[in-house]
């Protein structure tokens, strides 16, 4: 009988499922919304409950796409984003929300209401801030943690659990407590190389009751990602999931994590992990490279130790807003509901007719003619590298009075060419710590148009290439499960073996000058718009 490897990704918007052969193909995969609400204050919230529903019918769905048997099942892995769950008596939900609503238990990552429990983290100066690039960024959990303890100390109290979703998920399906390195590692100070938690930073900052607990309820079992977890799969969740019990679960990764394991460890192409970086293109983009010796990089998250390649030191950083932020800039055009009614009669969303019309007007190599002198910085979210700034916001110069199709499409191509510059400066300053990349592996949905490619491509000035899944995050994930399962001795093993190199997109040569010059205008109107920054 042929083994088959689920792996599960839960994104801002959506729980994924898809089913791989031992080769790293896809036989199916399957997809369900799940619920986000948003509230005044950049409250964003989720409901563990939800999200699990949306596991169980993505998972069910996926399998009989696939037509193959539960008995083939060898493996799960799970990813997520690193969005903060609390749990409490009996892992009940309860409530993070102002609205006091239980089903709202979860913190989404983009989440900014604790900025300014960040910045009174960051004036501590606690020596384990070195390990996320320096300053600390209300996307991760200990400043939701504090948050929670000063304006919501109920919860706070009563609280049995606090997870990140990934190792909600892991403890759902398995019943253990154990964390992911991979998680608490990037997003909850754990020192992985030290396989502690910092009592001294804890307590710096206001959470000594977690340090009085010996960290009972953020972890006190750290595993590495793709280990095996308990007895694998609980009745109750094989059940649910309509697999066997007892099937192995692995410890599980943050969603970008998981995009990078099924993307820069594939086999052919040129250079190896140590010289390309992941850009995990989705909601958010998250980039990460690997080193063999820790690279202490000013406003990069990291080092982390074993985070995503196991012995490897990560440095992860990326974008707050990506694919969000070009939806958010198209959509203030004046013809954007227009034409994204017309996208969706052709079914097709705006963003998507846009690469389209793009395209047929000559691409990214005709860029300059088609882009002209508009500029877009799109940080509606805050710069989350290099300037590591919660507080930046986007910046367009160069309008005109035009309102029609073309204007909307030079505006799409100018916002994704802000995030290639974005990603150019990152990659300027892992450069200035010695960090040399020369190929960038692209994943995400955001990341699948050819165009946007080529794009990155181009305003980086780096070869760019898409592995040959068209779901490397899932992929990444799968490979968790066929770790755990013992298919492969461990992830390096499993990236060579079921991932390839794909497409390839060099930078153009012609447009290298303009990309050039447009990248010291985007450096200037970004320095320009935190000038006048007023929090």
């Amino acid at each position: 009988m042929s083994s088959h490897f689920i792996g599960i990704d839960i994104g801002t918007g959506s729980a994924r499922a898809g089913v791989f052969d031992e080769a790293g193909a896809i036989l199916a995969s399957a997809k369900a919304d799940i619920a986000v609400w948003h509230a005044e204050g950049h409250i964003v919230e989720q409901s563990s409950n939800d999200i699990w529903r949306a596991v169980a019918a993505t998972v069910r769905e996926a399998v009989a796409l696939a037509g193959i048997s539960a008995q083939s099942v060898q493996g799960i892995g799970f990813d997520a984003t690193c969005s903060l769950v609390v749990l409490g008596p009996e892992g009940k939900p309860i409530t993070v929300s102002p609205s006091g609503d239980p089903e709202r238990n979860i913190i989404v990552w983009m989440d900014h209401r604790a900025t300014e429990q960040a910045r009174r983290i960051n004036d501590t100066g606690e020596d384990v801030l070195r390990y996320v690039g320096g300053t600390i960024s209300p996307e991760m959990e200990t400043p939701k943690l504090l948050w929670l303890a000063e304006n919501m100390p109920r919860t706070f109290v009563a609280a049995w659990q606090f997870m990140d979703l990934a190792d909600f998920l892991t403890w759902r399906a398995t019943g253990s407590l154990a964390r992911s390195t991979c998680t608490v590692t990037c997003k909850w100070t754990y020192l992985a190389l030290e396989a502690r938690w910092d009592d001294a930073y804890f307590r710096k900052i206001g959470l000594g009751a977690l340090a009085d607990e010996r960290f009972a309820r953020i972890g006190t079992e750290i595993v590495a990602p793709g280990s095996p977890l308990s007895s694998g799969l609980t009745k109750e969740a094989a059940a649910e999931l309509g697999l066997l019990p007892g099937t192995p679960v692995a410890a599980g990764m943050i969603d970008a994590h998981a995009g990078g394991i099924g993307s820069v460890g594939a086999r052919g192409g040129a250079g190896g992990v140590t010289t390309r970086m992941a850009y995990v293109f989705g909601t958010s983009a998250c980039t990460m490279t690997t080193t063999e010796q820790p690279a202490f990089v000013p406003g990069v998250w990291g080092p982390y130790f074993s985070a995503m390649v196991p012995g490897l030191w990560l440095n992860e950083g990326g974008q707050s807003a990506a694919g969000a932020a070009i939806d958010r800039l198209v959509g203030m055009h004046p013809a954007a509901v227009e034409l994204a009614g017309v996208a969706a009669r052709g079914g097709q969303s705006l963003s998507q007719w846009l690469a389209q019309e793009a395209e047929r007007h000559g691409g990214a190599a005709n860029a300059d003619r088609l882009i002209g002198g508009l500029h877009v910085v799109p940080e509606f979210l805050g710069n989350r590298a290099p300037l590591a700034n919660p507080d930046a916001r986007g910046l367009i110069a160069g309008l005109d009075m035009a309102t029609g199709a073309d204007s909307l499409v030079a505006l799409y191509l100018a916002g994704l060419s802000g995030l290639g510059y974005g990603a150019r400066q990152i990659l300027e300053a892992m450069r200035a710590c010695s960090i040399k990349i020369d190929t960038i592996a692209i994943s995400g949905g955001a990341g699948q148009s050819p165009l946007v490619r080529q794009l990155i491509a181009d305003a980086t000035g780096k070869v760019v290439y898409a592995p040959t899944s068209p779901e490397p995050v899932l992929l990444g994930s799968a490979m968790l499960g066929a770790v755990a399962a013992g298919r492969h001795p461990d992830l390096p093993a499993a990236m060579s073996a079921m991932s390839e190199v794909g497409e390839v997109y060099p930078p153009n040569p012609s447009l290298a000058a303009w990309h050039d010059r447009r990248f010291e205008a985007f450096e200037r109107l970004q320095a320009a718009a935190l000038s006048v920054l007023v929090v």
